[in-house]
């Protein structure tokens, strides 16, 4: 195991609070159960509940099929996880398997009911898998007994923070944070400037907002593997699912997948840009626009263009368009004062 962690809010992988464990398994990243006589049995023996387990087969007992046509460490890990959990009453299903940048190294993720069963539920799994390949499993008792001791104490308490506006990107976070203050927004409006890294290891602070903003993709405080296009852009759209139901996401113009998933969570998209280059695509399913003309900042919205500001030479002209969008869009969610000049 390389890192253990919990989250509580909307995470890269779930809405769902979800356990993290990174782990290196070493010489296993060659040998799969169908290479070992008697991890199936192992498994199956001491926690029969896996044979309820669909997997990807999509079935009771698929993940049974996966084992005995060979299915490798980590996988197995995940499963286990979640059926100690299930042990003890704690109905759990989702679990993901991801390859890190190297080989033999793993993330293995999985819904829990309780953070302190689901991080002890990580611990012991590994342990547990280790024991079935090493053919020393025969039972699961002390595991079972320990996490319904843990059941009994008291949960951490679930999020329930309601902030008006979360911030994420790789660039310019509290440049467009401070240039909303300038707009008109104070302390009050509890407006959240959240990194990626924070996301990708706790999930979101705060479990609603009104609006997010997401500045760009471009990150450089995750892991080489997160910096992908694919999966930077899926990790800034999870502020997307924290917004209420009809609120909206400030979102780099052209970043058609952040958009999608955007709309996907149930939001309003509105679209910037620091120079008047946006598409039709863009414009025709985007609730208003924002783009730069000759130093002006221009907010369209429907059938109306609105001169909403001077780009000036204090801020990033990324963070003075994304905050004056949002300032603009924001009185679609609550009244506010207008716009500054």
């Amino acid at each position: 195991m390389t890192s253990l962690n919990a989250t509580r809010g909307a995470n890269y992988w779930s809405r769902l609070p979800i356990t993290r464990m990174d782990i290196q398994i070493g010489a296993y990243e060659q040998i799969s159960s169908a290479d070992v006589p008697g991890v199936t049995e192992a498994l199956v023996s001491a926690m029969p509940g896996l044979r309820d387990h669909r997997c990807s087969i999509g079935e009771p007992g698929g993940f049974i099929v996966r084992l005995r046509r060979g299915t490798y460490f980590g996988h197995i890990v995940e499963h286990v996880g979640l059926e100690l959990q299930g042990m003890i009453g704690h109905e759990v299903g989702y679990g993901r398997t991801r390859g890190g940048d190297s080989p033999g190294e793993y993330t293995v993720i999985f819904e829990h009911r309780h953070e302190a069963v689901g991080l002890r539920s990580a611990a012991l799994s590994l342990e547990i898998v280790q024991r079935a390949f090493a053919g020393t499993l025969t039972s699961v008792e002390h595991a079972v007994a320990e996490l319904s001791a843990l059941a009994a104490t008291p949960a951490t308490p679930p999020l329930f923070q309601h902030v008006l506006c979360g911030i994420t990107g790789g660039h310019y976070r509290a440049e467009t944070r401070d240039e909303l203050v300038r707009l008109g927004f104070n302390e009050d409006d509890l407006i959240v400037d959240v990194s990626p890294a924070y996301i990708l290891q706790a999930g979101l602070p705060y479990s609603r907002s009104d609006m997010a903003i997401v500045v760009d993709s471009n990150l450089t405080d995750v892991p080489a593997q997160y910096r992908q296009p694919e999966r930077a852009r899926r990790l800034v759209s999870v502020v997307a699912d924290a917004v209420s139901e009809d609120g909206i996401v400030i979102v780099p113009a052209k970043e058609w997948e952040i958009q999608d998933a955007a709309r996907d969570a149930g939001c309003r998209v509105a679209i910037f840009a620091t120079d008047d280059d946006v598409t039709r695509k863009d414009k025709k399913v985007a609730r208003a626009c924002a783009t730069v003309r000759d130093r002006q900042i221009f907010v369209e919205q429907f059938d109306m263009i609105v001169e909403a500001g001077w780009v000036h030479d204090k801020a990033p002209i990324e963070a003075q368009v994304a905050a004056t969008l949002a300032a603009f869009t924001l009185t679609d969610i609550r009244p506010r004062a207008g716009v500054a000049d």
